[in-house]
This record gives structure tokens, sequence and C-alpha cells, in this order.
């Protein structure tokens, strides 16, 4: 009798441990079964928000749900990032931002309701993008020696658009100015439209711009491309040099967008979610329009979207810490 109660206590304990394992595993097998919710922290139509539209289409034709794409602009995309922190880790709430969000607002702002090292699961950088170092139509200077010099002969006058405070393009002028021993006077715009409008009229004299923001004024040979920030040249401007090319060492910049998840995303999920993104940008009619316009393909892995991230997060807060960028 005694051993017959051992075998049902035992068997009842095994029935709790499968009910337990099938629980725990149900929401991996039937995710998606709603729609899914992409927070882009930016308003509709710049380049992150075209990126996420793009894969959102792709990932809902093949995983059967909707994919629907939310813009929560404000505080420099950190609103929106820290909704999807305060969201449920369960998968049907993602963020798809640049890299401000992730790796320079941190450092940059007072305070963020989120913890960037620690609050998200990465998933996929889907693509990246040099910045292009462009010159207003009046300008003179065509190439990055003559820029230099421009530069020196005029220390903290020669102006330099971005699309505002900390976005990659004032990011990139300021490693520009650190690497050369020059200063600049950052003039900075609410959003690179207006900069890029001010750099056409002559307004300003310089920029360094998203390739796929300017790409169409440089082929219509409104703007001068310069330099490009990347560790090698575009495809899309294959006669315009690197930086490291023209003589600028540590210069290399790019622009990025990355998806991420709330952090505690169940690891069958965050396999299914990563494969889905990472075959969306990689499928072919996706891919072509995303290389037409300049950006480059990257689909890393969450291991190494991980590992990146905390690399850039402790580039851009030295960078920050050193030349002591502001918001303001």
């Amino acid at each position: 009798m005694l051993i017959a109660k051992k075998l049902l206590l035992v068997a009842a304990a095994c029935g709790l441990a499968f009910a337990a394992s099938a629980q725990t595993s149900a929401p991996a097998a039937t995710w998606p079964d709603k729609p899914v919710t992409i927070v882009v922290p930016f308003p509709a139509g710049g380049s992150t928000d075209m990126v996420a539209r793009a894969m959102a289409q792709h990932m809902g034709d093949k995983l059967g749900q909707n994919f629907v794409v939310d813009n929560r602009p404000g505080a420099t995309g950190t609103l929106g990032a820290g909704m999807v922190k305060r969201a449920p880790a369960d998968g049907y709430t993602l963020l798809v931002s640049s890299l401000g969000a992730f790796v320079v607002a941190p450092h940059l702002l007072k305070t963020v309701p989120y913890d960037a090292l620690k609050d998200f699961d990465y998933i996929t950088v889907p693509v990246q993008a040099p910045n292009v170092l462009v010159a207003a139509p009046g300008q003179k200077a065509r190439t990055v020696k003559e820029v230099i010099a421009q530069l020196k002969a005029n220390p903290g006058e020669v102006s330099f658009a971005s699309s505002g405070n900390g976005s990659s393009d004032h990011l990139s002028a300021e490693v520009f100015w650190q690497q050369t021993g020059t200063e600049g006077l950052h003039i900075p715009y609410k959003g690179g439209a207006p900069a890029i409008n001010d750099l056409l009229g002559g307004q300003v004299e310089f920029s360094f711009q998203n390739v796929n923001a300017v790409l169409q004024h440089i082929r219509a040979g409104k703007l001068h491309a310069i330099a490009v920030t990347g560790d090698k040249r575009s495809p899309v401007l294959p006669d315009v040099p690197t930086l490291a090319e023209a003589g600028v060492t540590g210069a290399e910049v790019y622009s990025w967008q990355g998806m991420a998840a709330p952090k505690g995303l169940p690891p069958a999920i965050k396999k299914k979610l990563s494969d889905a993104a990472i075959a969306a940008i990689n499928d072919p009619a996706v891919k072509k329009r995303m290389l037409d316009q300049g950006l480059e393909i990257v689909a890393s892995t969450p291991e190494a979207f991980t590992a990146y991230q905390a690399r850039e997060f402790a580039r851009w807060k030295t960078v920050i810490e050193t030349r002591k960028i502001t918001a303001d």
C-alpha cells in the first residue's frame, strides 16, 4: 500500500511538471495569435518608420498575423522606448528605433524611462547606413583636406547642420572635429528635412547626412559629396572616398536601426521573432528597396545585436562626455 501511494505521488508530480511545461511552451507554439504592435518612436515618413513598415508587412505575411506600426514620437525617441519597456514580455509589443534611443539618449538626457543595457531583449539590426559629408552648393571645398583647411582657418565658425543634438549626423561631425583637431559651428535642427533644406539654400555650409536622405540631391548635383563615414565605400556612391581613405582615421560612424522587445521574452518566441525579422529584411523585394536607397543589410542575430549595442553604448558615452555634448 505504501509503495502504491508513493507511485501515485510520483505520477502526480510528473503530471504537474508536464502541465507546467506545456503551459510554458504554449505561448511560443501559438505566437502570434493576435496583432503585434511595432512602436516607432519617431514621426511617420522617416527612415526608421520606412524600415519598420517594410518589415511589418513581410513578417505579417510570413507569420499569418497583422504587425501594426504605431508611431509614438517624443523626447528624442525615449518616449516610445519607455512604452515598450513597460509592456509585457510576450512578443506582442516591439520597438524599432534608430541608434538614438538605444545608445545615445541615455548619455545625452538627464533621465530616460529605461535602462538600455538591462530593459530590452535585442532582436536584430536590420540595416545600417554611413553618413556622407556634403557641401552646400556655394562651397568651394571638394575634398576632406580642403574642408579641414577651411576649419583651421576659421575655428568655430564653419557651420555644420544636423537633424538634432545627439543625432548620428551631429555625432559624425563631433568625431570628425575630434579626429582632425578642428572645431566647427554645430547648427541643430528639428529633423533632417529642415537641415537639408537650409543646406540646399546655402544657409549652412556643410553637414554629415544619412546617405539615403541626401542621395537624390547628390545625384542631381545640388549637393557635393566629399566623403562617407563607413569603413568601406557606399555602393550607391562608389566614387566618394571614405574618411579613412581621405586621411581621417577613427571617424567611422554608421546610422542604424534596431528591433527590440521588453526584457524577458520567452526564448522560443525570441527565436521565432528573430527568424521572421531576419527573413523579412532579406526578402529580395525588401532588400532591393533598402539597397537602392543607400542602406546596407545587416540582419544580425540577437546575440550579435546585444554585443553591438553594448559596444556602441560605451563608445557614444565616451564621445558625449569627452565632447561635452548636451541635449540643449
